[in-house]
């Protein structure tokens, strides 16, 4: 067993039929696309729209792996995609667009297939990320939905093309080849983060191509040496095979409720509850929240104007926000301006420590405690599951109200793209339909960034 060819195998023989997943994917694949839509009005989002413009000037033609590239990092740049927590994989961002821009140029023209190349897609990144344990790779500097974006797109169009069995392992070896661990800490507009994740996504896709033409690539780097000699990480082999064909693992994939860092929303959503239930901000002495251990690096800080990465990550202007404007926590970008006086005034009030208990079932959850005082008294309220997860899934109604949200500010408060995304794996029309409408969405921002 290598891992490898076992995934090969479960993905080549998915169906897209299976009623069980059926509607949870429409779900995740609409979250997805608003989720790209939303990122297209970000200054990271027309920068990357800007320059594929500018490439196939230079190149003098288009093409699907640039619309791959593109897609993929419009959708993770905008930090409202989904998450599985126990991989620390974003894995729709990644395997959505992509079987979206593959689908609409598929030959076969069964939308069948779109389904089931998105179940594989998930399959194989959260298998990956469990293999190469995500969760604690993440805070060594390793990225591990970059790690694993060219695994997942090689699945998604293994599945597309209808490889064979031995063709598919060809093309997940091929991928795992050109993963890479980091994209270091460089955060800024014009920081290639999101410009390399989309091209790790399209070497993917490359991947299954050239895996298609004949060529082959090591199908033993799980099992090898190759990841604990190269890369430090010791891989759990076991995590390729175990329950593959009998669970699936979509169905473990949490929405995110609000554009934030997930590892900042536990301590969030406590606040907000706190908020809802009456707590006005006059009333606020302190807040202290408890996060587990490998967290609390990344959310102790503050925020630097300029720099999106850290208002997404800071939990001190992540609860204050909660409590002041918890309205703009739908926004991808923080407003001209902000942090508020009010709002630093709020974050000065905040503590944050890492607490061991937390790590109980982390990471499968990733739970925080907060302690609110007032001058009525001390007030504490654990969270173990946010709005979004599986355990406390965001119904349809809430889901879609995310959606209008998000897009508003790109297509306007009427436009009826929801139910559209919603239904794209209907028919293969209504599949087509949608990536013409994406389509012209990049194409109208091509000439408004120009």
């Amino acid at each position: 067993m290598n891992g490898i060819d076992e995934l090969a195998a479960s993905i080549v023989a998915l169906q897209g039929e299976d009623s069980a997943i059926s509607g949870k994917l429409r779900l995740h694949v609409a979250d997805t696309f608003g989720a790209l839509v939303a990122a297209t009005a970000t200054a990271e989002g027309k920068a990357l729209i800007g320059f594929r413009r500018q490439m196939q000037s230079f190149a003098g033609s288009a093409n699907v792996l640039d619309d791959v590239a593109l897609y993929c990092a419009l959708a993770r740049l905008s930090e409202v995609d989904d998450i599985h927590l126990a991989s620390m994989i974003t894995p729709g961002s990644i395997v959505v667009p992509a079987a979206l821009a593959l689908g609409a140029h598929s030959e076969a023209r069964d939308v069948s297939d779109v389904a089931a190349a998105i179940v594989g897609g998930y399959e194989a990144m959260i298998r990956l990320g469990r293999t190469i344990n995500g969760p604690a790779i993440l805070y060594r500097g390793i990225w591990p939905t970059y790690f694993s974006a060219a695994f997942g797109t090689a699945a998604v169009a293994a599945r597309l093309l209808r490889l064979t069995e031995a063709q598919a392992a060809q093309a997940l070896a091929c991928a795992l080849s050109m993963s890479a661990p980091s994209v270091g800490q460089h955060h800024s507009e014009s920081g290639v983060r999101w410009l390399l994740v989309g091209h790790a996504a399209r070497n993917g896709v490359m991947a299954a191509l050239a895996a298609r033409a004949g060529f082959t690539a090591d199908r033993e780097q799980i099992r090898s040496r190759f990841m604990p000699d190269i890369y430090g990480i010791q891989p759990h082999l076991a995590a390729m095979t175990d329950g593959l064909g009998e669970r699936v693992a979509l169905a473990e994939v949490s929405f995110k409720p609000w554009c934030a860092a997930r590892q900042t929303m536990a301590a969030t959503q406590a606040i907000r509850e706190f908020v809802e239930a009456g707590t006005v901000p006059e009333q606020i002495v302190e807040m202290a929240a408890a996060v587990p251990p490998p967290h609390f690096k990344m959310v102790d800080h503050g925020v630097k104007p300029g720099d999106r990465a850290s208002f997404l990550t800071s939990l001190p202007y992540q609860m204050a926000v909660a409590v002041l404007q918890m309205g703009s926590q739908l926004d991808l970008a923080p407003a001209p301006g902000m942090p508020s006086p009010a709002l630093q005034a709020l974050m000065a009030r905040i503590t944050v420590k890492a607490d061991e208990r937390l790590l109980v079932n982390y990471p499968d959850q990733w739970p925080a405690n907060v302690i609110l005082v007032t001058p009525h008294g001390r007030h504490e309220r654990l969270i173990s599951h946010v709005p979004g997860d599986p355990a406390r899934p965001l119904s349809e109604a809430r889901l879609a109200e995310k959606f209008r949200r998000l897009v508003a500010p790109v297509l306007g408060q009427a436009d009826p793209l929801w139910q559209s995304a919603v239904d794209a794996l209907r028919s293969w029309q209504a599949l087509d339909r949608l990536v013409v409408k994406l389509d012209k969405i990049v194409n109208a921002r091509e000439i408004t960034s120009a």
